[in-house]
């Protein structure tokens, strides 16, 4: 079991299908910008915003989660952060939501929660839990 891995991040398909996504929203933007309509022109632009800033932030945060022999690092926007294994506790949230059940990793440190759900770490957070306990045993 040796061969599992120490870092998270979002999948590189899901991160370049945003790029492609917010490059044709842009397109979308400067066609309706173009031709005037700007009830378009304003939902293009919204949906531009969000859909970049899901891919900007996708790119810049990488990887969002790694585990070593010390602890954890989550990295932010603000920059990583060191979470050492013996002040942090990890575990599973399930909520039930449109008849769907998602499953988020929650990692607690002093004051500070990290909420991490399988965009932000491309597998099954259930899978990265089982890794960190295996992991922490280690330490």
């Amino acid at each position: 079991m040796d061969n599992y891995p120490t870092s998270w991040a979002p999948r590189p398909a899901l991160v370049v299908s945003a790029w492609v996504v917010t490059a044709l929203l842009l397109a979308g933007v400067v066609t309706d910008a173009v031709t005037g309509d700007h009830g378009g022109l304003v939902l293009f632009a919204l949906a531009t915003l969000a859909v970049g800033a899901f891919a900007a932030h996708s790119t810049l945060v990488r990887p969002r989660l790694a585990a070593g022999p010390d602890g954890l690092v989550a990295r932010t926007l603000r920059g990583p952060r060191r979470l050492p294994w013996a002040q942090t506790r990890a575990r599973l949230r399930t909520t039930r939501r449109l008849g769907r059940d998602g499953v988020t990793l929650e990692i607690e440190h002093d004051d500070q929660l990290y909420v991490f759900g399988w965009l932000e770490l491309g597998e099954d957070p259930r899978d990265v839990l089982d890794v960190l306990s295996t992991l922490r045993a280690r330490s």
